[in-house]
């Protein structure tokens, strides 16, 4: 090992530790579940805002959309970051506060099955079983994708195998998350956001210079076809540009309609102390994520110039997703200093990863433990029992990523892009008729619910490969089937009891 590659490992190795110790420090404050999944309802603004954010951005805003912008152009990165950006606005902007205030009165239901269950008086608790279902299909590729980004981190750079590395970064997740819970999930998050945006800005400034400037690398990307319109993408393959038509476009404008639907991100809104600070996490959340998309982009787009002016080598697929692990190897050989900040580069990687691993953990978990357990099996089990069996499904489920995350080939960018669709379509619709629709009953929410996890995989492997109109993102059609299936059989059912609408009437009141 280089003296760079120590002095890049001295920096992971501490923030590896801090994660590590806050895991310590918030575990002693998880007395029961409610504390372990949901941190007692006590997460002020700023710690909800960023926490939100970064468990949500996962390694896809290093990795992912930065090698899909290298590759092919500002045009697929750039509206799919508008439109996770639109999405962010109106998620924390219309169901922050109200998911907040329904959970708590809705039972103080402290999971997302536990509130759909609750919130229709599910006495059958299908709604709740096939939530937490859901739960586990998605996010077990979800969290193996986050595996497999420390796992090509670690093997890109320093020349270790990539199997051990990713089961050890596995391990440190693993570790501070069963010890903490949520609250410790919450925290490192937050440190974890700051982070990240310092490795954003160092990948950025360090990239350019390296490129040769900003006028070279607008002067290299401008010599290849589509690669900055809006409306086209650049095909490395035929180096000529193809079209990006309107069904594309919204297409992938569509990623926003994701939020409402992601267990992880409204678990934040519902964990927050006081409602009336969302406003304030709102305003923080948004700023950051336009912020960090935009740099998303350009990191791709300079990542380009940098293989032109000799920096770094042509890129091919997936590996188009390791650029700032690659910037972060040409600033370590610059000297002690530099590669310490490599280091925290490095950091922001693991960062953005973790962020997101660990609040999927949890919420898988609580779909094991607190739903399929003590919700719909009824066991009768103590509150120690019950943490022993929540840290035991973070566990398991942990092992079963690391299987799937043993391919050192498969993309980030296609793993969460699958699994964003599954819960967007699956839990998107039914989240929002639930809050907003008085008229939704439990019959439909279990229809959309069943609908649009479905059509997520008939769209992706059935119909989306026969090409033309059909080739569109599978969240769109999933969302808006599910959306369909939920008003068409809501009203061809029984309507909500009073007891519902009223419950629903004083939320709305």
């Amino acid at each position: 090992m280089t003296t760079a590659q120590i002095f890049m490992m001295v920096s992971i190795g501490m923030y590896l530790l801090m994660m590590l110790a806050i895991g310590y420090i918030c575990s002693k404050q998880n007395n029961n579940a409610d504390d372990f999944y949901l941190g007692g309802r006590k997460l002020g603004p700023f710690v909800t805002a960023m926490s939100a954010e970064a468990s949500d951005m996962s390694s896809w805003l290093l990795m992912g959309l930065p090698g899909v912008a290298y590759l092919s152009g500002i045009c697929d990165a750039g509206w799919t970051a508008i439109g996770l950006a639109v999405g962010t606005y109106l998620n924390w902007l219309f169901v922050a506060k109200r998911i907040r205030r329904y959970s708590h009165i809705a039972g103080n239901a402290i999971t997302i099955p536990d509130f759909f269950s609750n919130r229709y008086r599910d006495e059958s608790r299908l709604l709740m079983l096939f939530s937490a279902l859901v739960i586990l299909i998605f996010f077990i590729p979800y969290t193996a994708s986050g595996f497999a980004a420390c796992g090509k981190l670690f093997a890109s750079l320093f020349g270790v195998s990539y199997g051990p590395a990713m089961i050890i970064s596995a391990i440190i997740i693993v570790g501070y998350t069963t010890m903490g819970g949520f609250l410790a999930a919450s925290t490192t998050d937050f440190i974890q956001s700051i982070v990240m945006t310092i490795a954003l800005l160092i990948v950025l400034i360090f990239g350019v210079h390296v490129a040769g400037g900003v006028e070279q690398v607008a002067d290299n990307v401008l010599k290849l076809p589509g690669y900055l319109s809006m409306t086209s993408t650049y095909d490395g393959v035929s180096q000529a540009a193809k079209p990006y038509g309107i069904m594309a476009i919204f297409s992938t404008f569509a990623w926003g309609l994701g939020y409402c639907g992601m267990p992880h991100i409204l678990l934040r809104f519902m964990a927050i102390e006081d409602e009336e600070k969302l406003t304030l996490s709102r305003r923080i959340a948004t700023v950051w994520v336009v912020i960090t998309l935009i740099v998303g982009v350009m990191i791709g787009v300079i990542g380009y110039g940098m293989t032109q002016a000799g920096a770094m080598e042509q890129l091919i697929g997936a590996d188009s997703e390791t650029i700032v692990v690659r910037t972060a190897d040409l600033l370590s050989r610059y000297g002690a200093v530099p590669a310490l900040i490599a280091g925290v580069i490095l950091a922001g990687i693991l960062a953005s990863t973790m962020s997101t691993a660990d609040s999927q953990l949890l919420a898988a978990a609580s779909s094991v433990s607190q739903n399929i357990f003590r919700g719909v099996m009824k066991a009768e089990i103590s509150e120690k029992r019950a943490m022993v069996i929540a840290r035991g499904t973070v566990l398991v489920i942990s092992l079963i990523a690391m299987f799937i995350a043993r391919n050192p080939d498969s993309s980030v960018f296609a793993i969460v892009s699958f699994a964003w669709a599954g819960f967007g379509a699956a839990f998107g619709p039914v989240m929002l008729f639930s809050l907003f629709w008085k008229r939704s009953n439990r019959n439909g929410a279990l229809a959309g619910m069943i609908t649009g996890g479905a059509v997520v995989f008939i769209w992706k492997y059935l119909v989306r490969p026969i090409g033309g109109i059909w080739d569109m993102y599978e969240l769109l059609p999933a969302f808006l089937a599910a959306s369909a299936v939920i008003i068409a059989v809501s009203l061809a059912t029984e309507a909500p009891s009073d007891e519902i609408v009223k419950e629903f009437e004083k939320v709305n009141g």
